[in-house]
Formats: structure tokens, C-alpha cells, sequence
């Protein structure tokens, strides 16, 4: 008789771990592609999709190939005291036991504080790689419409080798952050922080975009947006869901909560529009005061219970409100072109929530089971006697911040000896036809390019006329 399972596996478990993924995978593509998509110019709009696929593709290379141990491997002893648990040996997880066999993070456990997983090491490998995945297509929000594609190739590999995997192993590699006792659910401070910083660190570095594109920076299709939204709220579920590692009742909870704060924040941006100078509710502000939400509930989801999820929303929604909508129009923020506003809504967002994870941690929220002469794991906040965790979390904060600022300002001064970090500004006029060779919508002037024999067929489709079709030009280049 054949077993389809180790005696170690719950298809349960891995079966919520591989569906958790792939709803956070769906969260970038296509939600973040078409989210961004929407909210940029109409030129802008395919490069804004190349950027977040090819992203996406690059980042899963890096992260099997050395950055998942680095993440989550046995530390590499650079020194003693932090140095020592500061970053994991780097390693493929390409071969059959890598695959195959029980889920495990060394440093975790070895020291306790990880139970056994029930799913396979390649389980483990893909869900944290949407994890890394997202956080560069987070930050590309800071840098559209000016940064080269080719910049970006370079800079995505080696910004997740060098700040996301430090932050991950520091924090949920069971480095020395981790062993300190602070927490981080889902990702405030390794994904929306430092992407917050890293955005806007990368936006201050290359430059502004082209006068006249901020001035008519509307969003070409709010549809899109919606879809794009629609898709990253409900894909969160898999993002805080999926992290306790097991189909358990604090999975259940952290999905709850996460909605609980998204609702609240969502409606408290709505209202704080409808007080503001043009007391009208908007849809973007609708869609700010979501992310808020979601990317405030992420380092506590499993942490809070019910009533300290609203209250990270209400209190994460004001806040980030009035920075968003103050000032962003004064000093340093003013000087920044950060597109989409990313060090408020994910920067902000991010450090808040963490700290109000300190404020608002409930002990009675067990997110592991104690069985036997193992206790169970929780998290105690200030509010619940704890007073303490809010240092912890400030102080893990303030690295990230740190860390990410000089690896992102490091690493864009090493790139840009390789190639320049921003289009030329006649490519900055064109967008995606100049870039890609491709629109969104071909019917304002499309050019096409096809390789025949020792030349090239280029056709260009003039913009259609009121009652008749483009005209058509056919030029043979040698």
C-alpha cells in the first residue's frame, strides 16, 4: 500500500500554506500591476507592468538561489554579539531536500521558539518568496515614470540580497531582533516600512519626474484601480492568514482582524475627506485609507484581538491622513517626488503598526499552542502590563529605517556606475512606445517592429479620425 504523505505532513496545513501564497502572489501580480497601472498615466502604463512582472521574476531567481538562506538559514557568525546573528549563510534550496522534505528555519529552532512546520521545505521557500517578491513592486510606486529599466533589473537583485534578506533574518530568521522579543507578524517592518524608506530614499536619488507629469498626474483608469484594490485586500487574507504556519484558529483570527482594520481605516479616510478643504468623499481616498489598513493590522494581526484591530485602523487611518494630505507639501516631503506617496501609506503605516503592536498585543491571543512542558507562544503590549514592547518595537523600527536608507542610497550609487538610473528626458516625454515599443491602448499611435529577412518591417498606425480608420505607413529599414 502506498502513503501519498510523510508522517509529518498535514495536507491541511499544506494546503492553506501553498493557497496562502498563491493569494499573495495574486496580491502583485496582477493586483499591484493593474493597481498601478490604473493610477499612472496613460504612458506610462505598460512600463508600470513590465516593471512589477520582471520584478516578480527576478526576485524568485535571487531568493532560490542564495536570499531564502540568507532569510532563513543558519546564521553566518560574522563577529559576535549582533554580527553574529545578523544574516543567514547564502545557499541554493534547489535540490530534493530542499523540495521534499519537513519545513524547517534552523535558527527558530534550535532555539525554541518554532514548533515543528507540517509542510514541506518548498512550501516554506514560495511563501516567503511572494513575500520578498512584493516589497520591491511596493516601492516601484515611489520611482514611476523617470527610473531605467535596466537600473531596475539591477537594483531589484541586489536590494533584496542585501536590505530585505538582513531585515527578514534579523527579524524572522530568528536573529537578533527576533531574540530580543520583538515581533512582527506579517511584514510592517521587513516589507512596508522599509519599502516606505526605500521608496522614497530611491526617489530622492534619481530625481523627479517631468514637471508637466506631475502636473497632469491623474489616473488613467479608476476601473483598473478598483479591480487592482479589490484584489490586494482580499489577497491579504493569504498574507496575514497564511503566517502563523498552520490552519489555526489565530489564522482565522489574523484574517479577521486584518479586515477589521482595513473597514475601519478605509472608512475613517472617507470621513476625514468629507471634513477636509473640498469636503467631498473620493475614491482614491477610499483606496489610501485601505492600504493603510492593511499594512497597519500586518506586523499585529495575529497579536491584537478584535477591538485593538479597529483601533490600529481608526488611529493609523487619522494619522497617515493628515501626513498624506499635510505634509507631503512641506519640508523634506516637498522636495521628494514620490509618485504614489509610498512613505505615508506603507512607511508610516508600517511603523505605526508596529508600535501599536506594542500598545495593543493581547497575551490571550495564543498564536502556538503549549503542549507538554512547552509553553504557549503569545505577545503581551503595553495596555496588558507590558510596557517594555513598545521599546523593543520602536528600537527594531529605527533599524529598519536605518538599514534600508544607506542600503538603498549604497546600492543606487553602485548601479548608476553600471547605467544611468533615469530615462533620458526625450524618452521621459514619449513613456511606454519610446521604452517598450508597446501601449496600453494602440489606437492613439501604434508602431510595431518585426524582423524580416536581413531588414526590418516597421508599420505606424496613425491615431484613428472621426468617422475613418488611421492611416498606415510601411517603412523597410536595412
Amino acid at each position: 500500500m502506498l502513503i501519498p504523505y510523510p508522517s509529518w505532513l498535514s495536507a491541511g496545513d499544506n494546503t492553506w500554506q501553498l493557497t496562502a501564497a498563491t493569494l499573495v502572489g495574486l496580491m502583485s501580480l496582477p493586483g499591484l500591476a493593474v493597481l498601478y497601472g490604473g493610477l499612472v498615466q496613460k504612458k506610462w502604463a505598460v512600463n508600470t507592468m513590465m516593471m512589477a512582472f520582471s520584478a516578480f521574476a527576478a526576485v524568485l531567481i535571487v531568493w532560490v538561489l542564495w536570499a531564502f538562506k540568507m532569510s532563513f538559514g543558519a546564521p553566518m557568525h560574522l563577529g559576535g554579539g549582533f554580527l553574529d546573528q545578523f544574516v543567514g549563510h547564502p545557499g541554493p534550496v534547489l535540490g530534493q531536500a530542499s523540495e521534499e522534505a519537513q519545513a524547517n528555519i534552523p535558527l527558530l529552532s534550535g532555539i525554541g521558539l518554532m514548533p515543528k512546520f507540517r509542510f514541506p521545505q518548498s512550501s516554506l521557500v514560495y511563501f516567503q518568496f511572494v513575500f520578498a517578491a512584493i516589497t520591491p513592486l511596493l516601492f516601484l510606486g515611489s520611482v514611476l515614470g523617470r527610473m531605467s529599466f535596466k537600473a531596475w533589473m539591477v537594483f531589484v537583485p541586489l536590494w533584496t540580497t542585501c536590505v530585505y534578506s538582513v531585515n527578514a533574518f534579523l527579524i524572522w530568521g530568528g536573529g537578533y531582533f527576533a531574540a530580543k522579543g520583538v515581533v512582527d507578524y506579517s511584514g510592517g517592518y521587513v516589507i512596508h516600512l522599509s519599502a516606505g524608506v526605500t521608496g522614497f530614499v530611491a526617489a530622492a536619488v534619481i530625481g523627479p519626474r517631468l514637471a508637466k507629469d506631475r502636473q497632469a498626474a491623474a489616473p488613467n483608469n479608476l476601473l483598473l484601480v478598483a479591480v487592482g484594490a479589490g484584489i490586494l485586500w482580499l489577497g491579504w487574507n493569504g498574507f496575514n492568514g497564511g503566517d502563523p504556519y498552520f490552519a489555526s484558529a489565530d489564522a482565522a483570527g489574523a484574517v479577521l482582524n486584518t479586515n477589521l482594520a482595513t473597514a475601519a481605516a478605509l472608512l475613517t479616510w472617507v470621513f476625514m475627506d468629507m471634513g477636509g478643504r473640498n469636503r467631498k468623499p473620493t475614491f482614491l481616498g477610499a483606496i489610501n485609507g485601505m492600504i493603510v489598513g492593511l499594512v497597519g493590522i500586518t506586523p499585529a494581526a495575529g497579536y491584537v484581538n478584535g477591538w485593538g484591530a479597529l483601533a490600529i485602523g481608526i488611529i493609523g487611518s487619522f494619522v497617515v491622513w493628515f501626513s498624506f494630505n499635510k505634509l507631503a507639501t512641506k519640508w523634506i516631503f516637498a522636495k521628494v517626488d514620490d509618485a504614489l506617496g509610498v512613505i505615508h501609506t506603507h512607511g508610516l503605516a508600517g511603523l505605526m503598526g508596529g508600535v501599536m503592536t506594542g500598545l495593543f498585543a493581547d497575551p490571550k491571543m495564543i498564536e502556538y499552542l503549549g503542549i507538554g512542558k512547552a509553553s504557549a507562544v503569545s505577545v503581551k503590549g503595553l495596555f496588558y502590563g507590558h510596557p517594555w514592547q513598545v521599546v523593543l518595537q520602536l528600537f527594531a523600527g529605527a533599524w529598519v529605517i536605518g538599514w534600508s536608507a544607506l542600503g538603498t542610497f549604497v546600492l543606487l550609487k553602485i548601479v548608476a556606475l553600471i547605467t544611468p538610473l533615469r530615462f533620458d528626458d526625450e524618452t521621459l516625454e514619449i513613456g511606454d512606445l519610446a521604452i517598450h515599443e508597446e501601449q496600453v491602448e494602440p489606437s492613439d499611435l501604434a508602431r510595431r517592429v518585426m524582423p524580416i529577412g536581413a531588414g526590418h518591417v516597421v508599420e505606424q498606425v496613425g491615431e484613428e479620425q472621426a468617422g475613418g480608420s488611421g492611416s498606415v505607413q510601411q517603412i523597410t529599414l536595412e
